[in-house]
């Protein structure tokens, strides 16, 4: 007698134990939180360092953005000679008459010698004219090294090699000596030597002429990158699918570049904060009256003997800067760079 066979149609158990979960479902918070944007800016957060430059420097910008408002406030102006209305706020000597360069409840950061102008809002024009060009100077810069450097780099070729001799060659020139004798030949092209020169056409020969060798080092770094990137396999996948050139230089290498293009461009701007102030020290940039950092210091070195006063604000204010600028792009390029250990 052959034991009975279960029914078809029962249904089978199922115990609870036999029940196999399957894993969550990753979130696309969880991964965002783990993306490289969010781990560099970890990184920036636990850097004191590089906080405390980044609010300087943020600090900087505002007073250099908010100047006209504040001078309205404290109700008084860079250009006017306050000496001409008022003889006794200067001496004999034509310095001011009042202790520690003439600072009082009146004029914060004392009179200038011999013209009696306000310390305070000359300062802060001059933060905004000398940060205002570096700012245009690194802009420009940064996006001819990017389109220079990256479509050479992914050319090759003869393009390449030309681009690489024009590099070369920018690269070896003493670029201070070449701007003394280069800026007056920019003005000659546009102005008459018996004429003043406007100070709009200062600001753009300043910008054109540090963007024009500062490219140089920017390109050779990305022409660098891009050679070492236009082999890999989301390059040949691009071409594959009919990608224009120019698409794939923007589209697909460029977002691999931020990060040496970020740090570069860090790198930059207090540069060109010194050499424009260079400039205008040398008398080969902005010149008095405009207000700059270069002019204040120029103006002062004329009389520090007897009032270092006119002198110390711009020169401590732009060391303060360039330093907190420079601390803040190598906070920068440690929170960029994944083997940081920050």
């Amino acid at each position: 007698m052959t034991p009975p066979t279960p029914s078809a149609a029962a249904p089978l158990e199922v115990t609870d134990a036999s029940v196999v979960k399957s894993p969550a479902p990753t979130t696309p918070q969880g991964n965002e939180s783990r993306s490289p944007g969010r781990l560099a800016w970890k990184r920036f957060k636990r850097d004191r360092a590089g906080v405390i430059s980044a609010c300087i420097v943020i600090f900087f910008f505002v007073i250099a953005l908010a100047a006209p408002l504040i001078a309205k406030l404290y109700g008084k102006d860079p250009y006017t000679t306050y000496a001409s209305q008022r003889p006794e706020l200067l001496d004999a000597f034509s310095y001011p008459a009042g202790p520690n360069g003439g600072m009082s409840s009146e004029f914060w950061f004392g009179i200038e010698p011999q013209l009696g102008r306000d310390v305070f809002t000359f300062l802060l024009y001059g933060i905004r004219t000398s940060l205002g060009l570096a700012v245009a100077a690194t802009l420009l810069t940064a996006l001819l090294g990017v389109v220079i450097g990256t479509t050479a780099g992914y050319l090759g070729g003869k393009t390449d090699y030309l681009v690489g001799r024009i590099i070369d060659i920018l690269l070896s020139f003493p670029s201070t000596l070449f701007f003394i004798a280069f800026m007056p030949v920019i003005y000659g092209l546009f102005v008459a030597p018996d004429e003043n020169i406007p100070t709009s056409l200062r600001a753009i020969s300043l910008i054109i002429v540090l963007s024009g060798f500062g490219w140089a080092s920017l390109a050779r770094l990305l022409r660098g990158q891009v050679l070492g990137l236009r082999e890999r396999e989301f390059v040949e996948a691009a071409k594959v699918t009919g990608a224009s050139p120019w698409r794939i230089v923007f589209k697909e290498l460029l977002p691999n570049l931020w990060t040496p293009i970020i740090i570069q461009t860090t790198l930059m701007l207090p540069m060109f904060v010194t050499a424009e102030a260079g400039l205008a020290f040398l008398g080969v940039g902005m010149i008095d009256p405009t207000p700059d950092w270069g002019v204040m210091i120029q103006r002062g070195a004329q009389f520090y003997t007897e009032d270092i006063t006119f002198m110390l604000f711009p020169g401590i204010s732009m060391v303060v800067f360039v330093l907190a600028f420079n601390l803040l792009g190598d906070s920068v390029r440690d929170a960029l760079d994944p083997k940081s250990k920050r």
